[in-house]
Order: structure tokens, then C-alpha cells, then sequence
């Protein structure tokens, strides 16, 4: 067996080996989540490797998180790797969310995670829209609905520009009143803070700011590792929408992750439905995310849908425990919203 742990700039060169790796399975995102309490630690094989991420309980528990991963092929020689290392951390359980779209490879899940269960609640949207940007940029605008080229078009006339910022505070203000406007759970400042202080030096993210005449319209930030984007937070004002400064950004972040080497962008959340349930009904609903599917549609690309989680329950009686408090904690935000 290989040596369970690897350090920050072993880890990286390795995933040097895996272009298609996700952001969530770096080094720098373990960094990232340390500062909110969690650890992490690194398995491999021959053809694969897997950052898990812990959180700590008290009596020594804790509850275990591989996001999209593992890494690689052949995931059935590392898997009883990360079990061996739950059970040394004291893992409650461990939800696995595979870095995989639909149509899975027939029985890859069951094949590889024999013992696990399909788990349907996961902490990482499922269902997202790819764009494909191996393609230039009258393609790429070809390929968006009318009105959203329309809308990029309109907010270049009425003189909304885009340029890179380092506005952290604004960018948050403006998430707040993005908040409160679409009804959705916001972290701390410092976490927001922590992630571009990581990756923005790293030339892996890009704080956006849609402005006219100096005056902050629109933020977003974007997301870069390797071959791949994505667009994980945004936020606008209530005063100046008519001014279509989201779309504009939209466009100016594809352009940047393009011109970084991604051959994808990466929406990154639409509601869990069928496209045929998306289209009939993303007129009529706004809750949840809903009303970003409406937004998001318009910008072409594709439909994907990432493979289920799968879980490995250590304790059983903690973990239904766990299940109730989350079920409360999400009544309680749905009772909030």
C-alpha cells in the first residue's frame, strides 16, 4: 500500500497527471476548507488517487467528504485505502460524490464501492449546464439564445464594462442583496475572502465586477483548474438589472476562462428536473434555483447530470442521529425562506 498521506506540492504534480481533475480535489481546496474546519487527507494507487475531506466531532468522531473524486481509473484498488483511513479517523460515515456525468459506465459504482448505499441528498448540485468552449467566439455567441445575445449586446450599449477586481467588500454587499432578493443561505464574509486569497494568486480565479461609469453593477467569480471552469458565485444590485450587467459578465468570465486554457464552462447548479420539466415550467417558478435556471438557459451548452453519492455508514446509530439534525436544520431554512 502506498503512503496515505501526500504533502501539498506532491498532491498537486500529481494531479498534473489528470487534467480533468475538479477544483474540489486540489490542494488548494483543502486549504481552503481547513479554515472552516476541516482536514484532509490523500490516497493513491497505481491509476488513481482520492482527497478526502474530514470534519471533526467530539470523543473523536468525524464525519468523512470526498468531493468529486477519486481521480483516475480503476477506483476499486484505491477505495479500500480511504476505508481503512475513515476508520482510523473515526468516521461516522463517508459520502462519496463522484466527479462523473450521466450515462454512468455500466456498474462503475457498484463495481468500485461494492458496500456503499446510493445516498439521493448530496452536498454539490447535480444537475448543471456544460458549455463547450473549444469553439471561437461567434460560435460560442451563435450558440445562446437570442434574447441573452440581445441582452450581452444591450448592456455594451448602454456602456457597462467588465474588469478584474480585488472589491471583496462590495462583491459581499452585493451578494447580501442578492440574498435577501432570491432567498438563498449565504456564508460568512470570511469565506468568501479565504477562497479568492487562495486561488485568485494561483491564477485559478478571477473576481469580475460589471461596472458603469465606476459604479459597481454586478460581480462574479470564476473558477479555473486546468481544462476545466466554473461559475460559483454571483451577485447583483436590485437597482441597475435593466442594465443586464449579469449577462455581460456571464460572457466576459467565459472569455477569461477560454483564454486560461478551459475547454469547458461549468454553470454549476440548475433545479434537478428533466430538461423536458425544465422547459415547461421555468416560466411559471422562481423558488430555489429556478429562477438561475431561467438566467443560465440562455447562454447554449448542454445539460449534464452528475452520478448519485454514494455512502458507507461506519456507526449507524450516529448517523441517524446526523440525519435527523440536518432535517431540522433544512426545516428550519426552508421556514426562514
Amino acid at each position: 500500500m502506498r503512503r496515505a498521506y501526500l504533502e501539498d506540492a506532491d498532491w498537486d504534480e500529481l494531479l498534473e497527471s489528470f487534467p480533468q481533475a475538479h477544483l474540489m480535489q486540489t490542494a488548494g481546496w483543502a486549504e481552503f476548507k481547513a479554515d472552516f474546519g476541516w482536514s484532509s487527507a490523500r490516497v493513491r494507487s497505481k491509476n488513481a488517487c482520492a482527497q478526502i475531506l474530514f470534519k471533526s466531532l467530539p470523543l473523536g468522531l468525524s464525519i468523512a467528504y470526498l468531493p468529486k473524486g477519486p481521480v483516475g481509473e480503476n477506483w476499486n484498488e484505491l477505495v479500500p485505502q480511504i476505508d481503512q483511513l475513515c476508520r482510523a479517523r473515526g468516521a461516522v460515515f463517508l459520502q462519496v460524490e463522484p466527479d462523473l456525468f450521466e450515462p454512468l459506465p455500466e456498474e462503475l459504482l457498484e463495481t468500485s464501492f461494492a458496500d456503499f448505499k446510493r445516498e439521493e441528498h448530496t452536498i454539490q448540485p447535480r444537475r448543471t449546464i456544460l458549455i463547450d468552449l473549444n469553439r471561437d467566439e461567434e460560435q460560442l455567441l451563435a450558440a445562446m439564445k437570442q434574447k441573452t445575445r440581445y441582452n450581452i449586446r444591450l448592456a455594451e450599449r448602454k456602456g457597462v464594462r467588465v474588469r478584474q477586481s480585488s472589491d471583496l467588500r462590495g462583491f459581499y454587499r452585493m451578494m447580501q442583496t442578492t440574498a435577501r432578493r432570491d432567498g438563498f443561505a449565504l456564508h460568512d464574509f470570511s469565506y468568501y475572502q479565504r477562497v479568492f486569497q487562495i486561488f485568485e494568486p494561483r491564477g485559478k480565479c478571477s473576481l469580475l465586477e460589471a461596472h458603469l461609469d465606476n459604479q459597481a453593477l454586478a460581480y462574479l467569480m470564476v473558477f479555473l483548474h486546468r481544462e476545466r471552469s466554473w461559475y460559483f458565485y454571483g451577485a447583483s444590485d436590485d437597482e441597475s438589472r435593466n442594465l443586464m450587467p449579469t449577462y455581460l459578465l456571464q460572457w466576459e468570465a467565459m472569455r477569461w476562462a477560454k483564454e486560461h486554457g478551459a475547454a469547458v464552462y461549468d454553470l454549476w447548479g440548475i433545479p434537478d428536473e428533466d430538461e423536458d420539466v425544465l422547459e415547461r415550467d421555468f416560466t411559471s417558478r422562481s423558488d430555489g434555483l429556478w429562477g438561475v435556471y431561467r438566467f443560465k438557459r440562455g447562454f447554449g451548452g448542454r445539460m449534464a447530470r452528475s452520478a448519485p453519492a454514494v455512502i458507507k455508514v461506519y456507526r449507524p446509530l450516529l448517523y441517524k442521529a446526523y440525519k435527523f439534525y440536518r432535517a431540522q436544520k433544512q426545516a428550519g431554512l426552508d421556514a426562514a425562506s
